[in-house]
């Protein structure tokens, strides 16, 4: 059994109403749901949340999947300080012990004081930015990509925990040219790409 940690970063603040991040995630929630092998829970940042229990919740899964929009090319301002929260609470308790380095040598190692080792997790963002703003020449990005780019540090951050990261999805030109239905279906063949078909691979190994 599988169990699954599913993070609804989706802030509802200003013109944004959170609602592609709450659909993708329930779309997610509801796949696991009706899939067997696997057991769900699941955190809205929205919603209160008792900080020891998310903390319970990271420890308590194997892979965590973690929906946001990205604003201003960086985490929403509640689900930054959900993470800021929940892992200073998993200091010594879960999460983290320390930053990895001794005084001994304190020029190496760094980021390797993670707790979470043998667990993944999972990123999908969503974006105004259509997508060749990331690819082209001249474009905005740089041809850097998401997960290269503005994500770097996003990832960088699970990796000092420990985690390390399965294959994300980025929703692009959700602003302007939204196909929620075709971002829904992309999203369902990407979950059974990455968790039925490599799922049972892994238990026929």
């Amino acid at each position: 059994m599988k169990r699954i940690f599913v993070i609804n970063g989706g802030q509802v603040f200003g013109h944004s109403g959170g609602k592609f991040n709450k659909t993708i995630a329930d779309k997610t929630i509801s796949f696991f749901n009706n899939n067997e092998g696997f057991e769900v829970r699941a955190t809205d940042i929205n919603t209160p949340y008792d900080i020891k229990q998310e903390v319970e919740n990271y420890k308590w899964a194997d892979v965590i999947i973690y929906h946001t929009p990205v604003w201003w090319f960086q985490l929403p301002n509640e689900f930054k300080k959900y993470i800021d929260l929940v892992f200073t609470a998993g200091h010594n308790n879960g999460i983290y012990h320390s930053d990895g380095r001794s005084s001994a040598n304190p020029t190496i190692n760094y980021g390797t004081g993670g707790l979470m080792h043998g667990k993944k997790y999972m990123l999908t963002t969503s974006w105004n930015a259509p997508k060749e703003a990331f690819t082209l020449p001249g474009e905005f990005f740089n041809e850097k990509s998401v997960d290269e780019g503005p994500m770097f540090g996003f990832h960088r951050m699970n990796a000092f925990t420990g985690l390390e990261p399965l294959e994300g999805i980025h929703f692009h030109d959700v602003e302007k040219n939204a196909d929620v239905i075709k971002d829904l279906k992309r999203y369902e063949e990407h979950l059974n790409k990455i968790f039925i078909e490599d799922y049972k691979m892994e238990l026929s190994a």
